[in-house]
């Protein structure tokens, strides 16, 4: 399929000339008269290239510019000038990131020249954003780690929704990652520019809850010194996700279903409804029907959020996927903390995975951002996790004295009958850890790194 090219200019006579050009260089053509009219044709079908008009009614190219940059659209465009607006269009392609711009009236020549560039740089917009798909179906989708069966069903429901417009119900115990599913399918939507807006229903105080979700007018009660826009207006264009919405006063439910509904919200003191285009997600902890048949969540409401319903998995019930969250975690946590941990002793990865977890990601994080900080860099053994005194110590058969050959029963691990090696070489080196590092292949640091756990009497040594 050829590219398209979507030509948005109000002079009717340029923009059919325009697309009588563009279409004898082969491409296909979509023509909108200004700004606004092109932001409806982006949203109802695929274009490579943009070719704007500077100057238009209503929206011109800088405003339309603008709002492509505010929501995130990298399509190319190329911005068109009269003569007195060059250094004009220079600026918008420097601040804007246009692509380009061209002087009227229009070179068939340069056009071409430039319509080619354009595309291929959409082309290769493209194949990154497809590769990236590829990599969410490989054990990640955004800051979501998981290659169990569970979390794999829990990525594809997100991008057969996410595209949508449709309201999601997001439940799972507390810790298990709601807000980064809510954050997921927001960022894998076509509102991925505009805001994302988390309001926690729990930590609000049932004084101000309305407040905070819907704003108030200067004097609308006691303190309310200024005008404020609420969560709702915040997220205008965007995704608005109300956690732990089972903890929202019932009051206050029935007027956020009337919210909902109109797409519409009034200020607390207001007078005036204000339109509000938002995706609204909601997330709880408290499976659904225990939450309304103890009144904490009005079923008419639930009902009209729960259009598409995602439910998380516990950790303790994929501990397959542990080893690779904590091993995501420890990359962002090294940089936070300026440490080089490298990777999972496997004693540890074991004790990671047997660990019930009762407070989900969550409690896995505070572990291993305490265990990095305190390992700093190399290995993370485990002396570096909190309850260290809990963790088993490898039992690891010993070569006999006289012997330069080892002898394991058949089914231990790899890492013991490694570790046994490297230290019966370290022996026959009489504790060198350079010349065993020589005759191993390995560098002295790995050697260290090894070792770092064995009591200073048995490796200790002429370096």
């Amino acid at each position: 399929m050829s590219a398209t090219v979507l030509i948005a200019d109000d002079n009717p006579e340029e923009r059919s000339d325009l697309a009588e050009m563009v279409q004898s260089f082969g491409y296909q053509v979509a023509t909108a008269n200004d700004g606004q009219e092109a932001l409806a044709k982006l949203t109802a079908s695929p274009i490579n290239v943009i070719l704007t008009d500077l100057m238009m009614p209503r929206m011109d190219g800088a405003e339309l510019l603008k709002v492509l940059a505010s929501r995130g659209d990298r399509t190319p465009t190329i911005v068109l000038t009269g003569f007195g607006s060059i250094d004009h269009a220079i600026s918008l392609v420097h601040e804007l990131k246009a692509f380009w711009f061209l002087e009227k009236p229009v070179k068939a020549g340069l056009m071409r020249t430039l319509l080619e560039r354009a595309v291929q740089q959409s082309l290769l917009i493209e194949e990154a954003d497809r590769l990236n798909r590829q990599l969410s179906y490989r054990g990640m989708l955004g800051d979501l780690v998981g290659e169990s069966p569970a979390m794999q069903e829990v990525f594809s429901m997100i991008r057969q929704v996410a595209p949508t417009t449709a309201s999601v119900f997001i439940s799972g115990e507390s810790g298990t990652g709601k807000e980064l599913v809510a954050r997921a399918i927001h960022n894998l939507s076509p509102r991925a520019g505009g805001p994302f807006v988390a309001v926690n229903c729990a930590a609000l105080p049932e004084t101000l809850v309305e407040s905070e979700l819907f704003g108030h007018e200067k004097g609308a009660f006691t303190g309310a010194v200024e005008r404020r826009a609420g969560c709702f207006e915040q997220a205008r264009n965007g995704t608005l996700l109300l956690d732990e919405i089972g903890e929202m006063p019932i009051g206050t439910q029935a007027k956020l279903l009337r919210v909902i509904e109109e797409s519409k919200v009034r200020r607390l003191g207001g007078t005036a409804d204000i339109p509000c285009a938002v995706r609204v997600l909601a997330a709880t902890n408290r499976p659904p029907d225990q939450a309304m048949k103890s009144n904490h969540l009005r079923e008419d409401l639930y009902y009209r959020l729960n259009v598409f319903h995602i439910s998380l998995p516990p950790l303790r019930d994929r501990a397959q996927d542990v080893p690779a969250i904590a091993a995501a975690m420890i990359s962002g946590l090294n940089e936070k903390h300026n440490c080089r941990v490298t990777h999972l002793n496997p004693e540890v990865v074991r004790w990671l995975m047997r660990n019930p977890w009762p407070g989900n990601v969550r409690e896995l994080r505070n572990v291993i951002e305490r265990a990095v900080i305190m390992a700093g860099e190399g290995e993370l053994l485990p002396r570096h996790l909190p309850d260290a005194r809990n963790i088993p110590r490898r039992v690891v058969a010993e070569p006999t004295e006289s012997s330069d050959a080892l002898h394991f029963p058949v089914g231990r691990p790899m890492e013991e009958i490694e570790e046994a090696y490297l230290r019966l070489t370290l022996k026959y080196a009489n504790g060198n850890k350079t010349r065993a590092a020589e005759m191993l292949g390995l560098s002295l640091r790995t050697v260290h790194n090894r070792l770092s756990g064995e009591p200073k009497s048995q490796i200790a040594g002429a370096e």
